[in-house]
Formats: C-alpha cells, structure tokens, sequence
C-alpha cells in the first residue's frame, strides 16, 4: 500500500471457536475470565491492543466537521469496530476540528491543522478490530498526499 505500512498480519484473537474450545477443556466459567479482557494474542505475544499513530499530510475537508465525523465512522466500520458514541469540536479562526469517536473496542481521534493541510489521527482497537483498515478509509475521505505511520503495541504483558 502507499502509506508503507507493514501487512496487516493475522491476529489471534479468541473468538467464538475459541470460547467453544475452551469451555469445553475448563469450563465455561473461568472462560468468562479469560475473554473479558480481550487481549490479543500475536506472534506468541500477548497485549491489549494496536495503537496507530497516523500523520496525513497535504490533505482534504479538514475543516468540514461532519465529514470528518462521517469518515471516522466508516473507518471504524471498516476496521469492525463497535461505535458508541462522539464528540467534535470546532476551533475559531481556523476551523482546526478536533473529535473522538469511542469505541467497544476503544477509539479514534483527529486533531486537524487546516492552515497547515494536517490532520493527526489515533485510532487504538483492542479484540478482534483490524485497525490497520481504517488507513484506507482515511486515505478515501481526505486524499492525503503523504501518510505517516507508527504502530505501538499497547499493554504488552511480557
């Protein structure tokens, strides 16, 4: 892809195939315990999520807060993520727009730079979200010219 980010892997997650296993190995309570933390399990590392850290320069509709709004939303879907609510607020005299769309599986947010043409994105998924396939919808709604990108692994457990 443009933006250089590395493929997006598999992600072992437990989902219901797993939960089915499990309760049948130790029960369906202490599977209870283990699925309320939602974990990820990847590459043999255990950790609470994945956190984008996304630069778009040279961008689009920055200072158009529903679209914003719109766009992080279908990022959010895209990535199979649960929304549960938002907020934005829009600065004056720039109309810079910053917002946050909270997910079940955690958020995203923008802070955007319209004298500047910047816009900077957090978008952190725990569970069974893809983040990484918000990148796309991001790059649909405001056609940056350059993308920067950074993954942390949050709440690594090693």
């Amino acid at each position: 892809m443009a933006y250089g980010a590395p493929g997006t892997p598999d992600f072992e997650v437990l989902d219901e195939q797993d939960v089915a296993a499990s309760e049948e190995q130790s029960g369906a309570a202490a599977n209870e315990e283990e699925r309320l933390d939602f974990f990820i399990k990847r590459d043999g590392v255990e950790f609470a999520g994945t956190h984008l850290i996304i630069d778009l320069w040279d961008v689009c509709r920055i200072d158009d807060p529903e679209h914003i709004e719109k766009s992080l939303c279908d990022a959010a879907v895209r990535a199979g993520a649960t929304i549960l609510s938002s907020d934005f607020h829009v600065f004056t005299p720039n109309n810079g727009v910053s917002g946050v769309i909270v997910l079940s599986e955690s958020h995203i947010s923008i802070h955007t730079w319209p004298e500047r043409n910047f816009a900077a994105v957090d978008v952190f998924m725990c569970g069974a979200a893809k983040p990484h396939k918000t990148i796309e919808a991001l790059q649909e709604a405001f056609s940056p010219s350059r993308i920067g990108l950074t993954e942390h692994r949050r709440g690594l457990s090693v």
